[in-house]
């Protein structure tokens, strides 16, 4: 079995089946955070890709960066928010490594 393949984003009209309701107030709700606001879709969009890489979900990689590419994001944009989202994880594996020393200090 393929872990990810994009043809998959198909088959949520299967999943909505199974709780209907939840379903389509999962979607309401992602409807109007994704509407322009104090932050423009474009830019939601954006914050979006950037997010998705770093939880590292293919599907919302792939339904965000579509959605971006359609709310008139350049490649430019769209690489930058890649390399913040980038910077940000990276740190955070960095900064998590004062959890390794204070580990090692407690064992002293």
């Amino acid at each position: 079995m393929k872990y990810y393949d994009s043809k998959d984003l198909k088959l949520i009209d299967d999943f909505k089946e199974y709780s209907p309701e939840l379903f389509d107030a999962y979607m309401e709700w992602g409807n109007k955070i994704f509407a322009g606001g104090a932050l423009s879709k474009k830019t939601k969009e954006l914050i979006a890709v950037a997010v998705s890489h770093v939880v590292q979900c293919p599907y919302c990689i792939d339904l965000h960066t579509k959605a971006a590419d359609n709310a008139g994001v350049t490649r430019e944009e769209l690489a930058e928010a890649v390399h913040v989202a980038s910077a940000i994880k990276g740190g955070a594996t960095l900064f998590h490594g004062i959890l390794a020393v204070k580990t090692l200090e407690d064992e002293d």
